[in-house]
């Protein structure tokens, strides 16, 4: 016996491979995105590092910024390098900033752009 077809149930092609393509493209974007927050949490660690010395108020420019560069090495940090770094030093003070931006293509001229700005300071002005 034939049932109506009100009371048939399930996908149809369509309806499934529209699925599949949506979940195709969220998993796109993780394996873009993903690798983005992975090494910029590299950067976090190697400034909690830096800043975790305890003597950062007392190393020079030069100094601070080989230190980075050996954290950066180290950990494979492919976004960032040292020398994009801003070391601003007056008297006991010292900051150091990262403000960089990611861009990476997804498909076609479809890209992604993240922005991060990390900053660590030592001693009084």
């Amino acid at each position: 016996m034939n049932k109506p077809y009100r009371q048939e149930q399930g996908y149809t092609l369509i309806s499934l491979i529209f699925i599949l393509g949506c979940v195709a493209a969220v998993v796109l974007l993780i394996f873009k995105i993903a690798p983005i927050y992975l090494d910029h949490s590299k950067v976090t660690n190697a400034f909690s590092a830096l800043e975790g010395q305890g003597n950062l108020a007392e190393l020079s420019e030069s100094e601070i910024r080989s230190s980075l560069d050996k954290r950066f090495n180290m950990n494979y940090v492919s976004d960032l390098k040292a020398q994009e770094v801003k070391i601003i030093k007056q008297g006991s003070y010292v900051k150091v900033e990262a403000d960089y931006e990611v861009v990476r293509p997804i498909v076609g001229n479809l890209s992604v752009l993240v922005e991060f700005d990390d900053v660590i300071e030592a001693g009084s002005e």
